[in-house]
């Protein structure tokens, strides 16, 4: 059975709880794949789900577009409808429906609004900016203007976020990077006389790249002079290139590699 300190480490793609990410074992699960993605959930953490609501901007832009469609969809929807409420409530509260049979002189808040459709109708036109028609503000309701003002602000202000949720998502350097293509297996040869770790690097755009560095991880469980045994220890492997230059120029595919020796 699992320990919970080993749970804090649990492959996404393992189907039981008996094969955990760092464990004992001959094969064990990758802790990234190898289009770069952690395959790590991080669990018995309190409170979990309001840390990200405390970072609602970062949260949005990581979500997948699926569910950033139905949220923003149904949010628009439901403040229409629910500004459609209120203003089936100031009708309400003023007289204009029908069925209080008004005098012949009873000027309404909102002209035509008779029902919670026609509230629904009025809140969808008034916050789409798509033009009144026949339903339309009068000056007779100070309320009616200032809840008109309000939906205005705070609706604006909502698509301001929604929109810069989409701009952030779709210019995000993530696609990008996915045009960067490794070698699907690392090589261990000799070169110049050394053993090596070698890997090719290739660059699929026209668009050049500059300052390119390449750099490793090593995970490996280590035990220190104190005997505490650290389960995910974090070595640097360094990449070098035949070039006289540590940035080279990604034009083709270039080949990195890694002296093995015992440092």
């Amino acid at each position: 059975q699992m320990t919970s300190a080993t749970k804090v480490y649990y492959s996404q793609t393992t189907q039981t709880d008996s094969r955990p990410l760092i464990g004992s074992g001959l094969r064990r699960r990758r802790v990234m794949t190898k289009d770069g993605r952690s395959n790590v959930r991080m669990e018995h953490i309190a409170d979990k789900r309001f840390l990200y609501l405390k970072d609602l901007w970062t949260t949005f832009i990581d979500m997948q577009w699926r569910y950033k469609l139905v949220l923003f969809s149904a949010t628009f929807a439901g403040t229409w409808f629910a500004f459609g409420v209120v203003w089936y409530l100031v009708a309400v509260v003023h007289g204009d429906l029908l069925e209080f049979e008004p005098p012949a002189n009873h000027t309404p808040c909102v002209m035509q609004v008779h029902t919670l459709t026609g509230a629904f109708l009025f809140s969808l036109e008034s916050q789409t900016t798509i033009g009144y028609g026949f339903r339309y503000i009068s000056e007779e309701c100070p309320l009616a203007i200032v809840l008109l003002i309000t939906q205005l602000v705070l609706t604006t202000i909502m698509e301001i976020f929604i929109t810069g949720t989409f701009l952030a998502k779709i210019a995000r350097p993530k696609k990008r990077a996915e045009t960067i293509k490794f070698s699907q297996n690392a090589v261990v040869a000799q070169h110049n006389g050394k053993t090596c770790l070698m890997i090719r690097v290739a660059n699929m755009r026209k668009s050049l790249l500059i300052g390119c560095q390449v750099t490793g991880k090593l995970l490996q469980t280590h035990l220190t002079k104190e005997g505490e045994s650290v389960r995910l220890n974090q070595v640097n492997v360094d990449f070098q290139v035949d070039t006289s230059s540590d940035s080279p120029f990604l034009i083709l595919p270039l080949t990195f590699y890694h002296v093995v020796d015992d440092a």
